[in-house]
């Protein structure tokens, strides 16, 4: 691709791709900034080699976020979806949590699960926005300053025509 191609589709917007190895380091970045208590090198890579669906949405050629899902027995589980906080606000999150709707829906997931923090009411209202609905509470789940704080379960059903 020539150069003047290439800066075409860099400026189109963002795109998703598979994450790979070399990226972990810029994932971890996103996730220091995002997160007080965040993922380890090891369960990015341990997802990686357990054939999770990891993806990272990059604009730019630069890495702007991230997430990560497991479908298995007709279930998909969003386990981490992230933006770095510079990025936050564009679109960029609502793009992503579509997109791995999308992909559990091709590998014939009914239902898609995540987990969310209450302390996080921007999250919570986009889930909501995307058809998710609170089905749950797991206690004392996440690790928090002082303590642990619940997790609020939410799913949404994928059913055909969806």
């Amino acid at each position: 691709m020539n150069a003047q191609a290439r800066e075409y589709f860099e400026a189109a917007g963002p795109r998703l791709r598979a994450m790979q190895e070399h990226d972990i380091d810029r994932v971890l970045e996103i996730e220091r900034e995002a997160y007080d208590f965040p993922w380890t090198p090891g369960i990015f890579r341990d997802c990686l080699r357990g054939g999770y669906g990891c993806w990272v949405v990059e604009q730019a050629g630069v890495v702007i976020g991230y997430g990560i899902l497991n479908v298995a027995a007709g279930e998909a589980h969003i386990l981490n979806v992230c933006i770095s906080p510079q990025a936050q606000g564009e679109g960029h999150g609502r793009h992503l949590v579509r997109r791995l709707i999308d992909l559990s829906r091709w590998q014939r997931a009914e239902r898609v699960f995540l987990e969310v923090r209450p302390s996080n009411p921007r999250a919570i209202a986009l889930y909501h926005s995307l058809g998710f609905n609170e089905i749950g509470r797991r206690p004392r789940y996440y690790p928090a300053h002082g303590g642990r704080e619940d997790a609020i379960v939410m799913a949404q059903e994928l059913l055909d025509g969806d």
